[in-house]
């Protein structure tokens, strides 16, 4: 869950799967628990709608923000190292600018597993082998 923090400013080479969703439910994780501690639930009703929502505030909101700042960089690196990973150039991470269907793309491609063996980006972190069977 942390091993993106360590390779903080890494753009270059793979990570596998599990370093990626990891850090994505890390993110999750304390994102809810700082919205538990800090959050404040509120009810909002417009002529058309009503609805529930919780609001982080004060500490809680400054906290989040120092948060999500801290781990924007990671959070790029890592994704950029996860389409390295399937020999993806890093730049499709763009797609996060088109909504929808961009980022339903990048879901998809996220849960894809790597390439066997090295790539043009690196060794595979799985250490695995392309071994033919019959060579």
């Amino acid at each position: 869950m942390l091993l993106p923090y360590r390779r903080y400013f890494e753009f270059s080479g793979r990570s596998r799967r599990l370093e990626y969703w990891m850090f994505t439910l890390f993110n999750i994780l304390v994102s809810l628990a700082i919205g538990l501690i800090f959050g404040t639930n509120q009810t909002a009703s417009t002529p058309f709608s009503a609805g529930f929502y919780s609001e982080v505030t004060g500490t809680g909101g400054i906290l989040q923000n120092i948060f999500s700042l801290v781990s924007l960089i990671p959070g790029i690196a890592v994704a950029i190292r996860r389409l390295h990973d399937q020999d993806r150039s890093g730049w499709l991470l763009l797609l996060l600018f088109i909504p929808i269907l961009g980022w339903f793309a990048l879901l998809v491609l996220m849960c894809l597993d790597g390439t066997r063996g090295p790539n043009r980006f690196g060794p595979d972190p799985k250490g695995r082998e392309d071994i033919s069977v019959f060579s």
